[in-house]
C-alpha cells in the first residue's frame, strides 16, 4: 500500500478538501481507507449530530495513524535485511 493516499487523507481532511476526500476515495485501492472516508463524509453531509461526524472523523484518522505506523514499520524491517558495508 502506498504511503500517499494516507498522507492525502490527513491533508485533505486537514484542510476540509471534501471533494478531493471523495476522489481519494474512489480511487484508493485500501478498501477499509475508502470505507472510513465514505463514513465520515455521509456523516459530515447528512448527521445533525456533530457528536457522530466528530466520532467518524477520529475513527478515520487514527485508521490513518495505525496503517502509517504499519507502514513504517515494514519498512524498517525491510532495512533490516540488508548489509551496510561501510
Amino acid at each position: 500500500m502506498k504511503s500517499t493516499d494516507y498522507d492525502r487523507a490527513l491533508y485533505y481532511t486537514h484542510r476540509s478538501q471534501w471533494e478531493n476526500l471523495l476522489i481519494l476515495m474512489v480511487r484508493t485501492d485500501d478498501d477499509l481507507l475508502a470505507k472510513r472516508i465514505e463514513h465520515f463524509l455521509h456523516a459530515y453531509n447528512f448527521d445533525s449530530n456533530y457528536t457522530n461526524v466528530e466520532g467518524k472523523l477520529n475513527g478515520l484518522l487514527q485508521y490513518v495513524d495505525n496503517a502509517l505506523n504499519v507502514l513504517e514499520l515494514k519498512l524498517n524491517e525491510e532495512s533490516d535485511d540488508y548489509v551496510y558495508i561501510t
